[in-house]
């Protein structure tokens, strides 16, 4: 029987959570894509605490009429402007199981402009 497509992307997220792992100094840049918005986090997995986070439901940025490929983009500037403001240059990159292509892509490459090494 074939895996439905949640079930598909949690094994490729387990496959690729075996790997990946945050820390103080570098935390991990963990994605979340929902139909209408996305979600970025840094995650320190050693102290298991968020370090910082970002939205596209942030009011600057939903305010701006975009698509939602620009809006990752901004989404992905804007965690590198706040990454930056709590002294971290460098991060893991975690797609969350998503394929890096289309609002994934384009945030990461926003992130990496806004300063982030990963």
């Amino acid at each position: 029987m074939a895996l439905s497509k949640q079930e598909r992307r949690q094994r490729i997220k387990y496959r690729i959570r075996k790997k990946i792992f945050g820390t103080t100094e570098r935390p991990r840049l963990c994605v979340f894509r929902s139909n209408k918005n996305i979600f970025v986090q840094l995650i320190d997995d050693v102290k298991q605490v968020t370090v910082c986070a970002t939205s596209s439901r942030v009011k600057d940025i939903a305010e701006q009429k975009v698509n939602k490929t620009e809006q990752a983009a901004l989404v992905g500037k804007a965690i590198a402007a706040k990454a930056t403001a709590a002294g971290i240059s460098n991060v893991v990159f975690d797609r969350n199981g998503y394929l890096y292509h289309g609002r994934i892509k384009s945030l990461a490459e926003a992130a990496r402009e806004g300063g982030l090494i990963f």
